[in-house]
């Protein structure tokens, strides 16, 4: 199945719980949260209080994806103001096995993602204590970015390696997604997709979240 999560980053911040119930009632499944701290991206975004705040105005799952420095600081933070899942960066730590652990320690599903620059073989030892990992598919920090093509090769390894060693795993893309190029990203075997100013930004949200549910259907991973 294929899952709509998007980008709250490219959302009206004065009307924040509108927005979330403009897409949540389009048919999102997902909400994703980008984290982000000046450091390990040039921008910032916001933490676990505005979080928190957003929690009790919808039913959506949380992902949260931490685009920070040693992530494993925020871990409890981010679980206490309403994260259903926790996404962090392998490139943002010396030690993802223990940032795997600590959100585990959570009984809380816990992603991974790679940046455009890093092999996504990197990911391959953590796969068995992971239940997501997301290739971005533009550069992290910033919404609004045109799709990296390329970065769908990623997708496809991917997904191929899991289904040769009998992984069960979401694999979410992240960066430049539209309906007009959803069905490359479903095709090289993603599902969950990231879409900020596509829907956001969108006078008909529902409209933009059905016709990537419907390109997906038609454009299925074939190996």
């Amino acid at each position: 199945m294929t899952y709509i999560s998007p980008s709250l980053l490219a959302a009206d911040y004065a009307h924040l719980a509108d927005e979330i119930k403009k897409v949540e009632d389009a048919g999102a499944a997902y909400l994703h949260l980008d984290i982000m701290d000046g450091a390990f991206v040039p921008n910032i975004s916001f933490g676990p209080e505005l979080v928190a705040s957003i929690r009790k105005h919808t039913k959506l799952i949380f992902d949260v994806h931490l685009m920070i420095n040693d992530p494993i600081r925020y871990i409890d933070r981010f679980v206490k103001a309403g994260a259903d899942m926790i996404t962090f960066h392998v490139e943002s730590t010396n030690d993802p096995e223990a940032v795997i652990r600590a959100i585990a320690s959570h009984e809380m599903r816990a992603g991974m993602a790679i940046s455009p620059a890093t092999p996504i073989e990197t990911v391959f030892p953590y796969l068995p204590k992971l239940s997501q990992v997301t290739v971005m598919t533009v550069e992290p920090g910033f919404s609004g970015q045109t799709l990296m093509v390329p970065m769908l090769d990623k997708v496809r390894v991917l997904r191929r390696y899991c289904m040769e060693n009998g992984l069960k795993l979401d694999i979410e893309v992240d960066g430049g997604i539209t309906p007009e190029n959803v069905g490359y990203c479903t095709g090289a075997g993603a599902n969950v997709i990231v879409a900020g100013s596509a829907i956001f930004k969108s006078k008909k949200p529902r409209s933009v979240i059905v016709s990537m549910k419907d390109t997906a259907k038609i454009n299925p991973f074939l190996g």
